[in-house]
C-alpha cells in the first residue's frame, strides 16, 4: 500500500538544514502552545510521525534544546538559528514541524491557530491536552509572496 499523502520539502533560512516531511494530517493539526518556550518561541506546528521525516542535508548542523523533563527535543539550525521541529512531550512518537520551514508555506497563511495549554501540560497535570484559544490572522493586504489562505486550505481539503 502506498502513502497518498504528499512529501513536502523543507529547509532552514540558510538553507543548510533540508528534509523532506509527510504531515501525518497534513495542515489539520496545526497548532502553537502557552508553555514557557512555545510561547517565546511563537511557531505553528504541524504534526508528523518521527518515521516521515528524511534528511537531505545537514543533519548534522542541527543543534538541540531540551529543558524541563528533557523529554521534547527542539532542534534548530547551527548556522542560521531557526528552529525546524522538536519531538513532541505530549506524544513522543511525533515530531511538530516549523510550518515556516515548509516550502511555500507561511504562518500568515492560516486564519485561525489553536493554541493548547502548555502551562498545564496533560503530562504534569495527568489530564488531556486542552485548547487554551485560538489565534486569528486577518490579512489586510498581500504585499509579500507565499502561498495564500485559500491555497493552504485547498491543500488541507486535498483539492491540490
Amino acid at each position: 500500500m502506498t502513502d497518498a499523502r504528499p512529501q513536502r520539502n523543507a529547509t532552514c533560512h540558510c538553507g543548510t538544514v533540508k528534509f523532506k516531511v509527510r504531515l501525518t494530517d497534513e495542515f489539520n493539526t496545526i497548532r502553537r502552545c502557552t508553555c514557557s518556550y512555545c510561547r517565546m518561541r511563537g511557531a505553528i506546528a504541524a504534526s508528523a510521525n518521527l518515521d516521515d521525516i528524511e534528511f537531505v542535508e545537514g543533519e548534522d548542523n542541527l543543534t538541540l534544546y531540551q529543558f524541563h523533563t528533557g523529554t521534547a527535543k527542539h532542534y534548530f539550525c547551527k548556522t542560521c538559528g531557526i528552529y525546524t521541529h522538536h519531538q513532541r512531550r505530549s506524544n513522543t512518537s511525533q515530531f511538530g514541524i516549523n510550518v515556516a520551514v515548509i516550502e511555500g508555506v507561511s504562518p500568515f497563511d492560516f486564519a485561525e491557530v489553536k493554541v493548547m495549554n502548555g502551562i498545564a501540560h496533560p503530562n504534569d497535570s495527568g489530564g488531556t491536552s486542552e485548547v487554551a484559544g485560538v489565534l486569528r490572522f486577518e490579512r489586510s493586504s498581500e504585499p509579500w509572496g507565499g502561498a495564500s489562505t485559500d491555497a493552504v486550505m485547498a491543500l488541507t481539503r486535498g483539492e491540490a
